[in-house]
């Protein structure tokens, strides 16, 4: 974002933009996972001595509940780095691990964005917008847990034929790396 359009956005703005690169960036996953909204939250900006500054940021995020196996957690991670490239995001960071790798990016607008796996494989998106007009949030909508149901365990558990497979990623699969 230009200065001047940073200014203009307020937070509950931010918070609808950070849903759109989510959706956006999930509909760039093929074939598709089956994901859910995650926790919202905000803070206020705070200048070098820590007072407020009237802004503040906003992040928002998507769990995947479709099971990726440690097989095609590569996979996943690069058909996510590589639409990120192809918008103008600045990859920041990429973390090798085989249990829980993740990458990391900025957009050209400043939100920074992140897709990291963690306990059991869960890969999680988080999108924070950088600092804007301090203003309410509508937290977005999200379905309540039934207690006991798979989701309440917050692992993933919805199976994939392609990406639960353990099978590696064939130089065939659309999501192998495009020279």
């Amino acid at each position: 974002m230009s200065g001047k359009k940073e200014e203009i956005m307020n937070m509950q703005e931010a918070a609808d933009h950070a849903e759109g690169i989510i959706d956006a960036t999930l509909e760039a996953i093929d074939p598709p996972v089956e994901v859910m909204r995650g926790p919202s939250s905000e803070s206020s900006c705070t200048d070098f001595k820590n007072d407020e500054t009237g802004t503040g940021s906003v992040t928002r995020r998507r769990y995947v509940m479709t099971i990726i196996s440690a097989e095609r957690r590569g996979g996943f991670l690069g058909v996510v780095e590589r639409y990120w490239k192809k918008q103008g995001y600045e990859i920041t960071s990429i973390r090798n691990s085989s249990d829980m790798p993740a990458i990391f990016a900025t957009a050209p607008d400043g939100f920074r964005v992140g897709l990291e796996f963690g306990y059991k494989g869960q890969a999680g998106f988080k999108i924070t917008s950088p600092c804007v007009t301090e203003s309410k949030v509508t937290e977005a909508p999200r379905e309540p847990l039934k207690p006991g149901s798979p989701e309440s365990k917050g692992l993933p558990y919805i199976h994939s034929d392609f990406w639960s497979s353990t099978a590696p990623i064939s130089s065939a699969s659309p999501t192998a790396p495009v020279d």
